[in-house]
């Protein structure tokens, strides 16, 4: 499976930097991941709901550290491209 197209939608808010978008091998798309300012950095927080008991379970993530290691290279590759896209065009 291959990582086909990466889109980022930075935001203005504190912790919340951008969503993204995913693409695997131009068939399946997953939206709504975000990246997010943690106490450590930033992280990539797979899409995710609120349960009943007012938890939150992640409704599609990587099955092993590898990929998830993939997708956030990825994704923070093209996060600091569109960033630095934007700063030169301000």
């Amino acid at each position: 499976m291959e990582i086909t197209e990466i889109r980022v939608f930075p935001v203005g808010e504190e912790r919340l930097k951008a969503y993204v978008t995913i693409t695997f091998d131009n068939c399946f798309l997953i939206r709504d991941l975000k990246i997010v300012l943690g106490n450590k950095g930033l992280y990539v927080a797979m899409p995710s709901k609120k349960r009943k008991d007012g938890t939150y379970q992640d409704i599609v993530h990587p099955l092993n550290s590898d990929m998830r290691k993939i997708i956030e290279d990825k994704v923070f590759v093209e996060y600091n491209r569109k960033i630095a896209l934007l700063e030169h065009t301000s």
